[in-house]
């Protein structure tokens, strides 16, 4: 049984799934993750995707946060 989870990236996942934060790739800033873990978007935290355009806005925590398809690229998650 394979316990490890298969990481996507968050831009890869449909609409209306819900998903856990893996991790943060080397292309989000740390700036931008300090940014992200003020609103509740920090590893292994559950998030639900809402829409993937024109942005990719997910559900965190009751908040929509609305994030440019740049930095979600740069977010993995698993199936939560």
């Amino acid at each position: 049984m394979n316990t490890q989870a298969a990481r996507i990236r968050l831009t890869g996942t449909p609409v209306g799934r819900r998903v856990r934060l893996a991790d943060f790739g080397d292309e989000v800033s740390p700036l931008q993750r300090e940014q992200l873990h003020a609103y509740g978007m920090s590893p292994p935290h559950d998030i639900r995707v809402l829409q993937q355009q024109p942005m990719t806005v997910v559900l965190c925590d009751h908040i929509e946060l609305a994030l440019e398809h740049e930095i979600a690229h740069g977010i993995w998650v698993t199936e939560s």
